[in-house]
């Protein structure tokens, strides 16, 4: 974000990313991993935004950070049930996002909603002793 942010702004940008990710860690494996590349891409894709579309940038993650946080507190106070992380969005948000942003959305819940591969088998191997 240094292109649209001044030195401080790119110096609280920097710390919210590490925030995310250190947030991340207390998520379960799958989502940490699909969160973490989500964050990275993200971040690196509004390196030189301009100060407009980097505040409005930085508000959204700031309010992701805070609500992860909360649902990770949530999770560790509630054992019993298990949390669901993140938040159902809106038809008025969704209103507001550009085609651009719609086809991430798109390609986020694809990846978060393929089936967990545990193992390849290949025809090639053949099991000896």
């Amino acid at each position: 974000m240094p292109g649209g942010l001044g030195p401080p702004a790119a110096a609280a940008a920097r710390g919210l990313y590490r925030r995310i990710l250190l947030l991340h860690r207390a998520l379960p494996p799958a989502l940490r991993a699909l969160g973490d590349r989500y964050v990275k891409e993200e971040f690196r894709r509004h390196k030189a935004a301009g100060p407009a579309e980097a505040q409005r940038f930085l508000r959204e993650w700031e309010n992701y950070a805070a609500l992860i946080w909360q649902q990770i507190n949530e999770d560790r106070q509630n054992s019993r049930e298990k949390t669901v992380f993140g938040i159902q969005l809106t038809e008025e948000k969704l209103n507001d996002f550009r085609d651009e942003q719609i086809g991430q959305l798109k390609e986020l819940m694809d990846e978060a909603t393929k089936p967990n591969k545990q193992f390849t088998i290949s025809k090639d191997l053949e099991y000896k002793n």
